[in-house]
């Protein structure tokens, strides 16, 4: 059995007023009885009656005596100390999976290299042992799990659903799969959601209503959060702009059609230009890196790029003029209040934020930019574990049935 498997029964929440209380606590942390009671319009002896349910279940902590605010103190209130959900963001290329507090806070992590294409079974196999060991060096009692995947996931059915970069993993039950093996509910959604929510939580865009996640990674989506909520569409595909077409007559793209965003500007329509410049001796630079490497990828070009060889910027340049094409059309549609970009390829850094600024500012109506910022990820690679951890604790406060 799976050191990371829940113990024993899971904890019931069986009302909304309880399930606000909890994602009060997670998103806040320990606040006061009088304070609790104050945001939550409830009087003192309905709040008492609701804390005295969760601690029985063992979701909430009282704690020691709250700061003064004149008479008697109030106690402090919080999540239970051993409360843990484990988060999941499997990439293209790589997968990370941690551990957090009931907060949805990092307390271990593991990321590495992981090929999505060699199937469910051993990518969701290698993501059980990574459970495995971070759980072991933060062990407690696990409320949930998530879990993001790169390709259009049911987020009802708990499954990803024909995904062009992911042979073999439609309509696999990932989620059934996943609580079968940890004893806990599971949520899976698209890899941007997930990321979108770890920056609404935790990140540059903390507690912001609206905003737009774009990860430029090996693949190019984006995430809609719009009133606090992903925006997921019916079928849940909202936000793939990495499908958005661009030109008739442009490259093959992996989803099978051509001129696609992402054929332009994802990791591998990046490494496979920069081995075109490198091959014709147009970049000296990246000509090296090929010598020493045997293949390229985006960070040789961002690295080439800094160094000031001239065919690797141009290269960044194009590449962020047509992104921020894509993503002035999204801010003209949906008028977020910050866009925030992320992924691998985003580690390309300012010199690819000021292609999509300007592109964006450019191109969209100055009442939506006037007040936009357009910012890297703060969270960088562990923005999608722990958005995913988010994910899992709203399916783990909400009332069962």
């Amino acid at each position: 059995m799976s050191s990371a498997k829940g113990s024993g029964q899971q904890p019931h929440v069986v009302s909304g007023r309880q399930s606000e209380l909890l994602g009060l606590l997670r998103d806040e942390g320990a606040m006061s009885r009088v304070a609790l009671g104050e945001r939550l319009d409830l009087p003192r002896a309905k709040l008492a009656a609701e804390l005295v349910r969760l601690v029985d279940v063992g979701l909430v902590q009282i704690g020691g005596p709250a700061a003064s605010r004149g008479g008697r103190r109030s106690t402090l209130v919080h999540l239970a100390d051993d409360l843990r959900v484990l988060g999941v963001d499997v990439g293209a290329t790589s997968v990370t999976v941690a551990v957090t507090d009931g907060r949805c806070e990092v307390l271990e992590s593991r990321n590495e290299v992981c090929d999505v294409r060699d199937g469910p079974a051993q990518v969701l196999g290698r993501v059980v042992e990574l459970a495995d060991t971070v759980y072991a060096k933060a062990p407690g009692r696990l409320i949930g799990a998530g879990i993001g995947l790169p390709g259009p996931v049911s987020f009802r059915d708990g499954m990803p659903v024909a995904p062009p970069i992911m042979p073999g993993w439609d309509r696999y039950p990932v989620r059934d799969e996943l609580a079968g093996r940890w004893g806990c509910p599971v949520t899976v959604d698209n890899d941007v959601n997930v990321m979108a929510l770890g920056e609404r939580h935790a990140g540059v865009a903390r507690s912001l209503e609206d905003l737009i996640f774009v990860k430029v990674g090996t693949g190019i989506g984006c995430g809609i959060v719009l009133g606090g909520r992903v925006y997921r569409g019916v079928a849940g595909t909202a936000g793939d702009i990495g499908h958005i077409r661009l030109d008739d007559y442009g490259p093959a793209c992996a989803c099978g059609e051509v001129g696609c965003l992402e054929a332009y500007f994802g990791g591998a329509a990046l490494a496979r230009d920069a081995t075109t410049l490198a091959r014709s001796g147009r970049s000296v630079a990246l000509a090296a890196a090929l010598r020493d490497k045997g293949v390229l990828t985006a960070e040789d070009v961002g690295a080439a790029a800094a160094a000031g060889d001239f065919a690797a910027a141009n290269l960044v340049r194009e590449g962020g003029r047509r992104l921020g094409h894509a993503v002035a059309s999204l801010v003209s549609f949906l008028n977020p209040g910050m866009v925030v970009i992320g992924g691998g390829v985003s580690r390309l850094g300012h010199s690819l934020l000021a292609e999509v600024r300007s592109a964006v500012y450019r191109r969209s109506l100055p009442l939506a930019t006037g007040n936009l910022p357009i910012v890297l990820s703060e969270l960088g690679d562990l923005a999608g574990v722990t958005g995913a951890a988010w994910s899992a604790t709203d399916r783990a406060f909400s009332p069962a049935g």
